[in-house]
């Protein structure tokens, strides 16, 4: 109760590399345990600011119940802005609370656990759209920033076989730069593209910053298709009308005007959606070949948290946590 840890950014880089290779399977078993009711999860919060609508800071609390229990907390912010200075989007802390006592015990660098438990998320929801196969002519790449990166990374570890990636952003510098990294990670060939390059790639991955759908009628996606709506607001509400439809958790994605949520509100109806991502694993979800397949996660919490104790007890386990003394003021109700 009376000891707290740090865990420095470069010793969380080092154990996420060194575990790549476990990161997809570790995110679906979280997502099955979130779909069997081992997890708390409540409505991430949203603080915005009036005078800079595209910055945020969110707050997203969870607990995972089971054998291993953690609670705790990720406070993530997003202020675009900062890509002009060359510096990441997007910066994070997580905080991790003991379930016996309450008391948090360790704080980490939370923007690479976010990363890379969006990248896994990402690449097992391809995986398992593209009909548990990890073969694809071509992967367009529709925004190309940390997030894109860390989705490559995960493509190339998990093994994908693609013959080529476009890639298209709006910054040519970082469309080459991903360009390269692609093709340095030994994912495939690679190069840059129009928008509607990477819209007819087999599967197409957004991770943008765009706050409203700038994809629309009379666009189109064909059966088959993949789709990472990874952004979350970057497709008009009618394609996916058109499409078969799973996300991380229903009720999650339908708030803060993401794509699903606006296709809610223009049919009124949830029908649309297919199930979750758990679900399809359970054999739960059936998809309907003759349409493209949209995979929309919101980003549960909980995953960050799992993620965030694995790699917290690693680092205990390795002695290269920073311990804090005296972080508590009182250790006794009574001296």
């Amino acid at each position: 109760m009376s000891e707290f840890h740090v865990i420095p950014g470069a010793v969380i880089k080092d154990i996420l590399e060194r575990q790549a290779h476990n990161m997809v399977a570790r995110i679906e078993q979280v997502y099955l345990q979130h779909h069997d009711g081992q997890t708390l999860n409540p409505d991430s919060y949203f603080l915005r600011f009036p005078q800079q609508p595209a910055n945020r800071i969110i707050a997203l609390p969870a607990s995972l119940e089971g054998e291993d229990p953690v609670a705790g907390i990720k406070w993530i912010s997003s202020f675009p802005g900062n890509v002009a200075q060359q510096k990441p989007r997007a910066s994070a802390v997580v905080i991790l609370n003991d379930r016996e006592t309450g008391y948090p015990y360790a704080c980490l660098e939370g923007a690479q656990i976010s990363a890379v438990r969006t990248a896994a998320s990402a690449v097992s929801g391809a995986y398992w759209l593209n009909g548990q196969s990890r073969k694809a002519g071509s992967v367009g790449f529709i925004g190309a920033g940390v997030i894109a990166r860390n989705i490559a990374r995960m493509l190339a570890v998990e093994g994908w076989e693609i013959a080529q990636a476009i890639v298209h952003d709006f910054d040519d510098a970082s469309a080459l730069a991903l360009k390269g990294f692609v093709e340095n990670a030994d994912l495939c060939t690679a190069r840059t593209g129009s928008l509607k390059d990477a819209l007819a790639a087999d599967l197409v991955i957004f991770a943008t910053t765009a706050g409203e759908p700038y994809v629309a009628p009379p666009v189109t996606f064909r059966a088959g298709q993949v789709v990472l709506n990874i952004s979350l607001r970057d497709i008009a509400p009618q394609l996916l009308l058109a499409a078969n439809n799973l996300c991380d958790d229903v009720e999650h994605c339908m708030k803060a005007n993401t794509s699903p949520h606006l296709a809610e509100q223009l049919t009124g109806s949830r029908a649309f959606m297919n199930g979750t991502l758990a679900g399809l694993i359970r054999g739960e979800v059936q998809l309907d070949p003759n349409k493209p397949s949209i995979f929309s996660p919101f980003g549960l919490g909980v995953l960050d948290l799992a993620l965030s104790k694995y790699v917290v007890d690693t680092a205990l386990a390795e002695s290269r946590a920073v311990a804090i003394d005296s972080f508590f003021g009182e250790t006794l109700r009574w001296n």
